[in-house]
């Protein structure tokens, strides 16, 4: 079953917003809510975001394992969703979250402190 094909209980005013990808799937990043600081990027498809403001813990669409997975779950390291908008266009989701412990699969804060490329001024 694809990510698109899949039923979601997401407002339907919602869902005719979004703008997904050819496999049903929004980009979601995670922000941490009261710095700005931006921890990780996920996906997302109308099911995961339904169970995101429903629940109030981030839910995101597992690609590699083609199943949902709730932050924090099986590491402890759960993001508190604090907040959750469209950008102007519906193809991308903002997560603002309070992030305990981890956001990053390696054990990281954040997924973009490691490889800071160089910038010409």
């Amino acid at each position: 079953m694809t990510s698109a094909s899949r039923p979601s209980d997401l407002d339907p005013a919602v869902a005719a917003r979004l703008k997904r990808s050819t496999d049903g799937l929004v980009p979601a990043i995670a922000q941490q809510y009261d710095t700005g600081e931006v921890l990780m990027l996920g996906w997302m498809d109308d099911e995961a975001l339904h169970r995101t403001l429903t629940t109030g813990r981030a839910t995101y669409w597992s690609r590699s394992r083609q199943e949902y997975w709730v932050k924090g779950d099986t590491s402890g390291h759960v993001q508190h969703v604090k907040a959750v908008a469209l950008d102007c266009d519906a193809d991308t989701v903002l997560v603002k979250v309070d992030q305990v412990g981890a956001a990053c699969h390696t054990g990281t804060r954040t997924c973009f402190d490691s490889d800071v490329l160089p910038v010409s001024q």
